[in-house]
């Protein structure tokens, strides 16, 4: 039997910090070429440091005479990035900071095995294995640790963007350490977070008066006790941030990107990449599967796992497990996921509809336990198959 009783800690970072403006960047160069061509080809990863980004991987449209015109727009997509993130600073400023494109063209090998063509269906991107989790402990279906720990860095960045707290940077990280108690989320017992600020002279007791009532307003009321331990920019001073100091990556926060550790990941990263990637794709296919199943009402929690083979269309296994909380066996759920899902890639991106530019709001603060949008956005968190999956049992 799982425990019952033991504190939990999950980690996220903001918009600002350096890996999560790479994430930022390479989503946008996606989102401009898909906002082109639906079908376009994109993996691309970004490199920040002090005054310089460098962008590279590989692009691909139908019609390749337009690639250079293309070429040309990168260098503005990574400045808007940068400026609407925030950073004006000294050493790293969206006006002045040196960006290099080593962008280049898709490699034909990968191309040939991923593209339909007489009698072959389009193929996985690449290889490899992709998990997708859900659970209860909030409405969202997320694990809480996580969830709450999103939600206190988009309100500090909600109140730094709005003007309302102009003392503080955009580079943040926080930390939540909830305590379960028969299985469920009761207390915070540690809380944590480092926030670059402006003024040299701020104590940590000052940042903590600037972000206390933010953080109140995000945690349930009840979870903040007498016992809690806070730790709020424990170091002292965080005024120099972001790339400036710390150099940044594509694809390096994929524990925060996804469940905090509340289960496990396949160790593919998701910004930069298309569709037809199913390090991406089929994450969230497998994420809205799990959702799906547990708000059927099939299981408490619930893990999914996809497996691929590149250039091959179907997946090569399905795996589900309920964690002993499943109103029916795993086995059935494996059958009931393949009969209401199409799980080859092109099953996966028009069921839904992930050929749009929908990706750069995904960046920060998880791509997953996020509401549907209009235009498409997390539609890997919709749950209307659930019906079906209740019906296929």
């Amino acid at each position: 039997m799982a425990r019952q009783n033991y504190i939990f800690t999950s980690e996220s970072v903001s918009e600002g910090h350096p890996d999560k403006v790479c994430d930022r960047i390479s989503d946008a160069v996606l989102d401009a070429l898909l906002a082109e061509e639906p079908e376009a080809r994109v993996a691309c990863e970004t490199f920040a440091t002090t005054d310089r980004v460098v962008i590279g991987g590989e692009i691909g449209l139908t019609d390749k005479s337009r690639l250079r015109e293309y070429m040309a727009g990168i260098e503005d997509i990574a400045r808007d990035c940068i400026r609407d993130i925030g950073y004006e600073q000294e050493k790293f400023h969206w006006q002045t900071c040196e960006i290099t494109n080593l962008l280049h063209e898709q490699s034909s090998h990968i191309a040939k095995g991923v593209d339909a063509s007489g009698n072959k269906d389009e193929g996985a991107g690449d290889q490899g294995i992709m998990f997708g989790y859900a659970c209860r402990e909030t409405p969202e279906l997320m694990p809480a640790p996580i969830h709450y720990a999103h939600q206190i860095l988009k309100r500090l960045a909600e109140a730094r963007k709005s003007g309302a707290e102009p003392l503080l940077g955009p580079d943040a990280k926080s930390q939540v350490s909830l305590r379960y108690e028969n299985g469920a989320p009761v207390e915070v017992t540690q809380l944590v977070l480092s926030t670059q600020h402006i003024d040299e002279s701020q104590t940590s007791d000052d940042i903590r008066a600037i972000v206390e009532p933010y953080i109140r307003e995000v945690l349930p009321a009840d979870w903040l006790t007498d016992r809690t331990e806070w730790w709020v920019n424990p170091t002292g001073t965080f005024v120099i941030g972001g790339p400036d100091g710390d150099a940044g990556l594509t694809g390096r926060k994929i524990i925060v990107d996804t469940y905090g550790g509340a289960a496990p990941h396949g160790g593919g990263a998701f910004s930069g990449k298309d569709p037809t990637k199913v390090d991406r794709s089929a994450a969230y296919a497998a994420r809205y599967l799990a959702k799906n199943v547990v708000a059927a009402g099939l299981t408490e929690r619930c893990t999914i796992q996809l497996s691929y083979a590149i250039g091959i269309s179907r997946p090569l296994s399905i795996y589900v497990d309920t964690h002993g909380t499943g109103e029916v066996e795993p086995t059935a759920i494996e059958a009931a996921v393949a009969q209401v899902m199409d799980l080859t890639p092109r099953g996966i991106r028009e069921h839904l509809q992930l050929n749009r530019p929908i990706y750069q709001r995904t960046a920060a603060y998880g791509h997953f336990g996020r509401a549907p949008e209009a235009d498409g956005g997390f539609s890997w968190e919709r749950t209307d198959l659930a019906d079906a999956l209740r019906a296929a049992i």
